[in-house]
């Protein structure tokens, strides 16, 4: 008995039926299956649907993963957040059991990354080689993510671990509670003209001549940073290093001192700038405007530059900006962001900043 021939029309539309159905499924299981974020290197990264063991290098990223609720997930810390991060063992104490991944050079160690088995990793975009070497070695997704001392990229920040981690909503959440306290800060300083907001001098990172060419946290509090429009060292940062000379010239009206760790650890203090004869000239200097700020050390923790902001509006502006009792209200802040009790408190006696965060 012989078989009906199907037509040679019909066998070719079949054909392409079948290979649309084939290819509308491998798109619908990418989509199900893969997320795409672009990161701060501006490259297009496929990451997997569900992340669930995470090695960040990158100490910012790591606060925001355990801020979005997802600490559980991190399988390795980078050797900065271990080693000298103060506050990170109190939002996240079982940080300390995670092994290192890295070392002072923020160096990725690759034995141990591939015994982890992540699913994912975050790193610097200050190191973009170390990203592209990682990626090419580990055969992992690789993200480079910060927000280089800009608050607008560190709302996308969040938002992209939110997108990546599946805890969008409550990084939309985190986002909104820093916009709110950000505008309300800058709505209380808004009406300060140009000429009336005090020209302010950063002494970071351990250095009197090493300042940041941007740090919104003095904008935002009615301040002007005096080494705004210079250009960075280098690619990656927002420090530049300066002479004694340019700050003379600058004669800031305020000087901040990056005190963001214990008073033994600090090389430049208030006291010593206060002493110096090289600066006895400065207005800042003269007036006694001389004061202890948090700062940031491989960018910020999301809770500690909304209370820092919230300092410094009261210290630039104390008219317009009354004392906000900044031990009590941080305490709600970091409760708010980590679901910790009592946090900024703790800092405070660590770093032993009671005094200048009360005046």
């Amino acid at each position: 008995m012989k078989r009906a021939m199907m037509p040679a029309r019909n066998i070719l539309t079949f054909c392409v039926a079948a290979l649309l159905a084939v290819s509308a499924s491998a798109e619908a299981g990418q989509a199900r299956g893969s997320v795409t974020v672009v990161d701060s290197l501006g490259r297009k990264v496929v990451v997997p649907e569900r992340v669930g063991r995470i090695i960040s290098l990158e100490p910012e990223v790591t606060r925001i993963i355990v801020a979005l609720g997802a600490g559980e997930r991190l399988v390795g810390v980078d050797f900065f957040l271990r080693t000298h991060d103060r506050l990170f063992p109190l939002v996240f104490p079982a940080a300390g059991r995670l092994p290192v991944v890295s070392n002072q050079g923020q160096e990725l160690n690759y034995e141990e990354a591939v015994r982890l088995r992540p699913d994912i990793v975050f790193a610097s975009p200050s190191e973009f080689r170390m990203t592209e070497a990682i990626e090419r070695k580990m055969r992992v997704p690789v993200v480079a993510l910060a927000s280089m001392g800009r608050f607008q990229d560190l709302f996308s920040e969040i938002e992209t671990l939110g997108r990546i981690l599946g805890r969008e909503g409550r990084a939309a959440e985190l986002t909104a509670q820093l916009k709110d306290r950000l505008d309300a800060v800058e709505r209380l300083v808004s009406s300060k003209p140009a000429e009336a907001r005090p020209s302010v001098y950063l002494s970071f990172w351990g250095s009197l001549v090493r300042t940041p060419v941007s740090y919104e946290p003095v904008d935002a509090a009615g301040g002007r940073n005096a080494a705004s429009g210079l250009l960075p060292d280098y690619l990656g940062t927002v420090g530049v290093t300066i002479s004694i000379e340019k700050i003379l010239l600058w004669d800031p009206e305020v000087i901040l001192v990056q005190g963001n760790y214990p008073p033994a650890e600090r090389r430049v203090t208030v006291e010593s700038i206060l002493r110096d004869p090289r600066l006895a000239s400065l207005r800042a200097v003269r007036s006694g405007r001389v004061h202890y700020t948090f700062g940031f050390w491989y960018w910020w923790d999301p809770a500690l530059v909304l209370v820092e902001t919230l300092y410094l509006a009261h210290l630039l502006h104390p008219e317009e900006a009354p004392d906000p009792d900044l031990v009590r209200v941080g305490d709600i802040i970091f409760k708010d962001f980590y679901g910790v009790e009592g946090v900024f408190g703790a800092l405070c006696r660590l770093l032993e900043c009671h005094e200048w965060t009360t005046r």
